[in-house]
């Protein structure tokens, strides 16, 4: 009769025995593992083909083309140019130190006049009346002073009158010099010599205290205001000679000397006041006139200078673009370096620190160029050849299938 039971696989189905399943699992073991055994030879060829033939790589970005020059050391004149203006030695603006009206003019409109001519007159005759007064009476107590110093010795009169005569002699006098100072305020003199401008007042006129008259300028010599870099400053000194130029004078070349230097600098501007004698002995400059000065220095030698398009400005200072190790292609690293600058020679700069002859200075197409990029010198000798290509890896081949 045949086994009908139905507890493990359902009705109807035979089950392998224990025994039975173990002999099955250990004949498909192998199987198995050559399956995995032929993967893993598999991948490994594979790789191994990979390596030979090599794997194609990412288009590298083409270098970017700049434009430089060769840094090299020259002798640079000895020169620093400026522009700034003429300005008086002397300038004021005359008026009286009282009020009153104006009895006199003695002077015309452009007019040179000495120091201490007298230019305008006040009405004073009350002062001068009262001036008389008071000389007659400094006059007596002079008189009376002179005949106790004759008795006083004598004894035929007392020290106290003596004393007393002086103090009045003394008041007396104090009285008059007073009235002379009130006459003299009624008066406008010139300070120092110079040119009068034009006459502001009439006589008739009554003038307050203070109210222009004229100004009076001295116009020989005067001065040469100018500003220079702070890197420049250490190059000058008093003294020095300064050639003026002045588009009002066109052909003539003024020499003047450094008188002072600014001891501030401008903290915006990094620049120093600078000021300059010059003869006017004709008087053909006036004050307020543009003038370019042109300093005479000893000339500096083994001097780099670039173009101004090379330097880069930023808040931590001004930096260059080396080229460095740059081929027989011109291809080569960018490499940003800080620089020292001073003066401008047109459209160049004087660099003082931070470039040595021979260097590659980049001057246009530095801009866009991130840090460390590979670049390659605009009109570098084509006919070199391509560059050379990379050394294959070691027990590297064509790629050829196998």
């Amino acid at each position: 009769m045949r086994d009908t039971n139905t507890s493990a696989g359902g009705p109807g189905i035979r089950l392998p025995k224990a025994g039975n399943r173990r002999m099955a699992v250990m004949r498909i073991r192998p199987f198995v593992i050559s399956l995995v055994g032929l993967a893993l030879v598999s991948g490994g060829l594979y790789g191994w083909r990979a390596a030979r033939a090599g794997v194609a790589k990412p288009a590298e970005r083409p270098p970017f083309l700049v434009s430089v020059v060769q840094a090299e050391p020259r002798s640079v004149a000895g020169s620093l140019r400026a522009v700034g203006s003429l300005q008086a030695v002397r300038e004021v603006m005359l008026a009286p130190d009282t009020a009153g009206r104006v009895t006199a003019i003695h002077f015309t409109a452009g007019q040179t006049v000495k120091e201490g001519a007298a230019l305008v007159q006040l009405f004073d005759a009350p002062e001068q009346a009262d001036r008389a007064a008071a000389s007659a009476k400094a006059d007596f107590a002079l008189l009376q002073l002179r005949r106790s110093q004759g008795l006083a010795p004598s004894g035929a009169e007392s020290r106290e009158v003596l004393e007393q005569r002086k103090a009045e002699a003394a008041q007396a006098v104090a009285a008059v010099r007073q009235l002379d100072a009130r006459i003299e305020q009624k008066r406008v003199q010139a300070p120092f010599a110079g040119q009068i401008g034009i006459r502001r007042v009439n006589v008739g006129q009554y003038l307050n205290a203070g109210e222009p008259v004229a100004t009076l300028t001295q116009l020989d010599p005067l001065y040469v205001n100018f500003t220079l870099p702070q890197q420049d400053l250490p190059r000058l000194a008093p003294g020095a000679t300064v050639r003026v130029s002045v588009d009002a004078v066109p052909g003539r070349v003024f020499e003047a000397r450094v008188s002072s230097i600014e001891p501030r600098v401008d903290s915006q501007t990094r620049n120093a006041t600078v000021q300059a004698v010059l003869p006017n002995p004709d008087h053909v400059l006036q004050s307020g006139m543009y003038a370019t000065a042109a300093l005479v220095l000893p000339a500096t030698e083994s001097a780099v200078v670039l173009p101004l398009t090379a330097i880069q400005t930023s808040a931590s200072g001004d930096s260059v673009v080396l080229v460095r190790d740059a081929n027989a292609q011109g291809v080569g690293k960018a490499v940003a370096v800080p620089v020292t600058t001073g003066r401008r020679l047109g459209e160049e700069v004087l660099v003082t620190q931070g470039i040595q002859a021979g260097d590659l200075v980049v001057t246009a197409g530095q801009n866009r160029l991130p840090p460390g990029a590979i670049v390659r010198i605009k009109g570098a000798d084509a006919t070199a050849g391509p560059a050379p290509a990379a050394a294959p890896a070691p027990g590297a081949a064509t790629r050829k299938s196998s």
